[in-house]
């Protein structure tokens, strides 16, 4: 199944700033959720972000927070339990999940999605942990469960899925 624009969401997990320091690769991460996030606007798919406890672990990273239409604040691991659900606009059946921490609440999050019957793409290179072998584990047991699992890359040509597109090369010029 190729991804469809049209039938896309972007969820972006818990990028926040207290966080971000201790995640594996954390500037990278950080890096491919803007450009995804970039890309996803440039093609008029609808972008989330959730904050877990963010008292306590801040807000998502700026460049983040400015490309999410809106953020989710959660005390549950799962964003679903905190309200992700009534979040997700009507005909989008393809929610990429991306960010942190993969084994937690961003693997929480996609498993609650697959348990509703939603089509879950996990963006595999925007997502982290502070371990990698947290990451690796999650990103195992999530293509085990049916999640789809892409890079930004992909993704972008995906959603794009013709060069004649009039937006490919703006798309083009964030993924070079």
């Amino acid at each position: 199944m190729l991804m469809d624009a049209n039938k896309a969401v972007l969820v972006i997990v818990d990028l926040q700033g207290r966080l971000m320091p201790a995640i594996g690769d954390g500037a990278a991460v950080l890096a491919q959720n803007v450009r995804l996030a970039k890309v996803a606007h440039l093609l008029e798919i609808p972008v989330l972000g959730t904050e877990q406890n963010s008292g306590k672990l801040g807000p998502n990273a700026l460049e983040v927070a400015a490309l999410c239409q809106h953020t989710l604040q959660k005390t549950h691991f799962g964003a679903c339990e905190d309200g992700l659900i009534d979040l997700l606009p009507a005909g989008r059946t393809q929610i990429v999940v991306s960010g942190c921490e993969a084994h937690v609440c961003m693997l929480q999050t996609a498993v609650q999605l697959l348990e509703r019957d939603y089509d879950v793409i996990i963006a595999i290179d925007a997502v982290g942990s502070r371990l990698p072998s947290s990451r690796d584990a999650a990103l195992s047991r999530l293509a085990t469960l049916g999640a789809q699992l892409l890079t930004v890359e992909m993704l972008a040509f995906e959603w794009l899925r013709d060069c004649r597109h009039p937006r490919f090369r703006e798309v083009l010029a964030l993924i070079k």
